[in-house]
């Protein structure tokens, strides 16, 4: 069905334009007042005890209505909020601190009147100083190269494990601006201050865990100074070497000193187990020295005891104490001799014989 400005289309009415107005030029209509009396009658079908009538009371109860809707609705659902286990909430009510709230369903004013801010204070953060991991590890020559207290450069790669206080979260909200670079500028700055402490042979070789220990403790300090609300949990030195242009040398400097330890542990090592040998055969030396003059001594008063003895048994009668002496020495003298006694005062000759000991005593004899 065509339509135009002149007939009736399928949505205008008689007497009105294409877009339901009155003709130009022509009468006003009651259409505002019809507009206006139907949505008096949806708000009163809305209000308690609304009748669906029009007048200038059913409309203020109807506007108030719906306002205390709304004001409930809003306050319902902005009032109530729920912090995370690793979170503490920070209320804020019209742009000030007023209070944190632990984990779990808590209150405040809604918005806009109140705001909460929600701090991870148990989430650790890890700081970079020297060098950046991410896509790799590449070194920050600004940050990595420091000077030591003999006037030698040294490049430092270290990390700074730390997290947010949570018995002061709203220090860290609102007393600094940026936490990760306030606390990387304080880390690089304190750990240039404790490596100008140190010489580079320290550094390079026994002083890594003094440094780390100072560096955490300054870092505390100063942070604490500022009322960051921040605690240092660890500081980590990655790698601590001589300039890329020296760096052999230093190696070999500290491979020469390794080797010198090494053989003074080698030398303590020897020596602990040899002076104690020595001492030990000192000892038993000495010990069998002892046991040896002891011996000779005893010996000797033995035998001038019986030397003694003898004397006196001689002196009472000389001539049988001869005779004895002298048969106690041949009997230990030719005792195990083979012997032949002859009789010299015999008349007739002596006559040879055949010793039946020998022929007894050999093997074979069947005897």
């Amino acid at each position: 069905m065509s339509w135009n400005n002149q007939g009736g289309g399928p949505w205008r009415a008689p007497g009105r334009g294409p877009w339901g107005q009155p003709p130009a030029g022509g009468p006003p209509t009651g259409d505002l007042e019809e507009i206006v009396r139907r949505v008096q009658e949806a708000l009163g079908r809305l209000a308690p005890g609304g009748s669906g009538g029009s007048g200038g009371g059913f409309s203020v109860r109807s506007i108030a209505f719906i306002v205390l809707a709304v004001a409930l609705v809003w306050f319902a659902w902005g009032t109530f909020y729920s912090v995370q286990p690793n979170e503490v909430g920070i209320n804020m009510v019209l742009g000030r601190y007023t209070g944190k709230t632990a984990a779990g369903l808590n209150t405040n004013w809604p918005w806009p009147i109140g705001s909460v801010i929600k701090v991870p204070v148990w989430d650790q953060q890890i700081t970079e100083v020297g060098y950046r991991s991410v896509g790799g590890a590449s070194d920050v020559a600004e940050e990595s190269q420091m000077l030591t207290g003999d006037k030698n450069i040294v490049d430092v790669h270290f990390r700074v494990a730390w997290q947010i206080d949570p018995a002061k979260p709203e220090d860290y909200v609102f007393n600094i601006h940026r936490p990760d670079a306030t606390v990387k500028a304080v880390a690089e700055s304190i750990m240039r201050e404790v490596v100008g402490l140190k010489t580079i042979d320290g550094i390079l070789t026994t002083d890594r865990a003094a440094v780390e220990a100072d560096v955490q403790k300054r870092m505390q300090t100063v942070l604490n100074d500022y009322h960051a609300g921040v605690l240092i949990k660890q500081v980590q030195l990655q790698s601590v070497d001589a300039p890329s242009q020296v760096l052999s040398a230093y190696r070999d400097v500290t491979a020469a000193q390794q080797d010198q330890q090494r053989a003074v542990n080698e030398a303590e090592t020897y020596a602990n187990k040899v002076v104690p040998e020595a001492e030990g055969g000192a000892s038993r030396i000495m010990a069998e020295a002892n046991a040896y003059r002891e011996q000779t001594i005893l010996e000797a008063k033995g035998q001038t005891s019986r030397y003694n003895a003898i004397h006196d048994q001689y002196k009472k009668a000389p001539g049988v104490t001869r005779e004895r002496m002298y048969l106690e020495t041949m009997e230990r003298v030719l005792g195990s001799m083979e012997k032949t006694v002859v009789d010299t005062n015999a008349t007739s000759p002596p006559v040879p014989y055949i010793s039946l000991d020998a022929l007894q005593s050999k093997p074979g004899s069947g005897k």
